[in-house]
């Protein structure tokens, strides 16, 4: 019979970094309403983008896994949202080099910092529904 007697759980936390600076432009830019409603959709389209990629990712779509990282990597860099598109673009440099573990790797973080991001920037601008 074996018996487990240390069983350790590793919790992966993110760090999720936003530019300031990218968001206030877009305020000065658009106006407070406007930039809200930009940043609204903006949220939702990142949501929806981050659940494609896994479902391409299950689906072995390479191809498809790549264009939606990279569309993740310019929709963020436009809000702000710097570790989200730092590690889409993780995900489309492992795809592109042809290694599916990294890819799935980056994946999951990609995932992490997506919702993490998500919830910042929606906790941030006090964006409700």
């Amino acid at each position: 019979m074996n018996v487990v007697e240390n069983i350790l759980r590793l919790e992966h936390k993110e760090t999720v970094r936003l530019d300031p600076d990218r968001l206030s432009g877009l305020y000065r830019q658009l106006g407070d309403k406007n930039a809200l409603d930009v940043l609204c959709r903006t949220v939702e389209e990142l949501a929806v983008r981050l659940s494609n990629c896994e479902r391409h990712w299950r689906q072995r779509d390479w191809e498809a896994l790549r264009k939606c990282a990279k569309s993740l990597v310019a929709i963020a860099d436009q809000i702000g949202m710097t570790a989200l598109a730092r590690v889409a673009g993780d995900v489309t440099g492992a795809v592109d080099a042809g290694d599916a573990v990294a890819a799935g790797a980056t994946l999951g973080r990609l995932i992490r910092v997506g919702e993490r991001s998500l919830t910042a920037i929606w906790d941030q601008q006090d964006l409700s529904v």
